[in-house]
């Protein structure tokens, strides 16, 4: 019985990771809708915290992005508890693990994107960098990228990148 307790958390937790991850690719996508999209239309300022992050090209540090992320997802954050107690606390807790990986990945992408070894390439820097409006849209993964064919490699790493120092726990925490 414990086996296949730990099992389905396991199970919904994992599943939590993916769908979260899948959700915030999708959520930054539509951030970055033009203003003729009939999205806008309907909801003319969607988007425009996220032009102002463009134009400062800085997060907020990661607890600041991990609030913002997770203080606009509390419905999804306990949509498991429906199924039952076991598959709502391992969505909860796979879905805040999430929050704080894409929050960490943001931060340290904006200050040592070399540091995300998990990656061939930082893709939220390169987002950044060469002002890629409809590329490279993951903050902690990029396999969505892939899957939607929106991840675009180029070559990144310039005398800037190669300058930069900090190890991979040195980023903005507040």
């Amino acid at each position: 019985m414990a086996v296949e307790k730990i099992s389905e958390f396991s199970a919904w937790f994992v599943l939590a990771f993916i769908v979260s991850s899948f959700t915030e690719y999708w959520l930054h996508r539509l951030l970055h809708v033009s203003p003729k999209h009939p999205v806008r239309r309907i909801f003319p300022k969607i988007g425009e915290v996220h032009r102002n992050h463009h134009v400062r090209n800085e997060a907020q540090g990661v607890l600041g992005e991990f609030i913002d992320y997770v203080k606009s997802a509390i419905p999804y954050l306990l949509l498991m508890f429906v199924v039952s107690k076991l598959a709502g606390i391992a969505w909860l807790l796979g879905a805040v693990f999430y929050a704080v990986f894409a929050a960490y990945s943001h931060q340290l992408q904006h200050e040592n994107p070399k540091a995300c070894f998990w990656m061939k390439m930082p893709v939220h820097y390169v987002h950044h960098k060469y002002n890629q409006w409809n590329h490279n849209f993951g903050l902690g993964v990029d396999w969505w990228d892939w899957v939607f064919r929106t991840y675009k490699p180029v070559e990144w790493i310039e005398e800037k990148e190669l300058s930069q120092s900090g190890g991979f726990w040195e980023v903005k925490w507040r």
